[in-house]
């Protein structure tokens, strides 16, 4: 999917079949903002600067997605410098990327799973997120949010503010993709993988 023509008809493909802007952000990698534009462009309207990411080449393959969770890990904490686990004990992971790489990553580092809802997936008149009550609990442990991108950051304050509320530790945020080039939210470090920039 490399053409504005290809993301607006896959925006609307989307929303025909149910998803809401927030999960359709998502499925793009995109902003709501540009979303919104896919999906309404207004006349005279010019596009929003945003960067599509397509890594469904990665996040089709298992081996592929572990490989990717495996570099996360690496990120935060170069293999020369471990002399001790991870320090965490859950690993909050963004529905819906991030979930397989919460997993991958909790697997390998023993930390329990916890999956985050954000407000942008729910359906009610006042949308709010919330941890799933079938994963791990996050009171009064020390928590690492993962997802594949930051594309405004709202969604990771989002899950940072959530953890805070509810007694949990957010130590740190890892993503693949960074759009936003920034080092920390609310005060908890961001690691990414790669970050995108556009020049124009």
């Amino acid at each position: 999917m490399s053409s504005l023509t290809d993301l607006k008809e896959r925006a609307r493909s989307l929303l025909e079949e149910g998803h809401s802007p927030g999960q359709i952000a998502d499925e793009l990698s995109l902003s709501m903002e540009t979303v919104t534009w896919l999906l309404t462009q207004p006349k005279g309207d010019t596009a929003p600067r945003d960067v599509h990411i397509d890594w469904t080449c990665v996040s089709c393959d298992a081996t592929l997605l572990e490989s990717a969770a495996s570099m996360m890990i690496d990120r935060y904490l170069p293999p020369a410098e471990r002399r001790e686990p991870l320090d965490a004990d859950v690993i909050v992971g963004i529905a819906i990327s991030g979930i397989p790489l919460a997993t991958l990553i909790g697997a390998r580092e023993g930390c329990r799973l916890a999956v985050y809802h954000p407000a942008k997936h729910a359906v009610s008149e006042t949308p709010i997120g919330s941890i799933s009550g079938n994963f791990a609990s996050v009171q009064e442990k020390r928590c690492i949010i993962v997802d594949d991108v930051i594309t405004s950051g709202k969604t990771i304050a989002e899950v940072i503010g959530y953890l805070r509320r509810h007694g949990g530790d957010p130590v740190a945020v890892w993503v693949l993709f960074d759009k936003r080039g920034i080092t920390e939210v609310e005060g908890v470090p961001v690691y990414s993988l790669f970050r995108i920039s556009r020049i124009d």
